[in-house]
């Protein structure tokens, strides 16, 4: 079991900046793939970023350049900065974490933490 906490959701100005955060326990963080989603149209979630246990990292192409996720494994912690936010990135952005058990995605899932771009 892993359990995830996000925080860092706030209201933020368009072109400036926000970094969320997800402290993880209960399991060994450094094995676990980190994402963070967001939702879309059709009670879907989005993949935002992720980094892999080797720190290998994939963004969706709407936040390339302006959001970079971070993980130490020290603090147990995933970061994501989000820097020159649109109101588009305006969603609740929740953290994941997930590893393969005998070929089955096994994934956890933080509460979310709002993040709000307005003027």
């Amino acid at each position: 079991q892993v359990q995830l906490v996000e925080s860092g959701g706030d209201l933020g100005q368009p072109g400036g900046s926000l970094r969320l955060s997800c402290a993880a326990s209960g399991s060994i963080f450094s094995i676990y793939a980190m994402a963070w989603y967001r939702p879309v149209p059709g009670n879907e979630r989005e993949l935002v970023a992720v980094i892999t246990s080797t720190g290998r990292t994939d963004y969706v192409d709407s936040v390339k350049g302006r959001f970079t996720i971070t993980r130490d494994n020290a603090k147990n912690t995933v970061y994501l900065q989000m820097n020159s936010l649109k109101p588009e990135d305006t969603a609740v952005y929740y953290c994941n974490a997930n590893r393969p058990v005998a070929g089955v995605s096994v994934a956890y899932w933080g509460q979310g933490t709002q993040v709000t771009v307005s003027s």
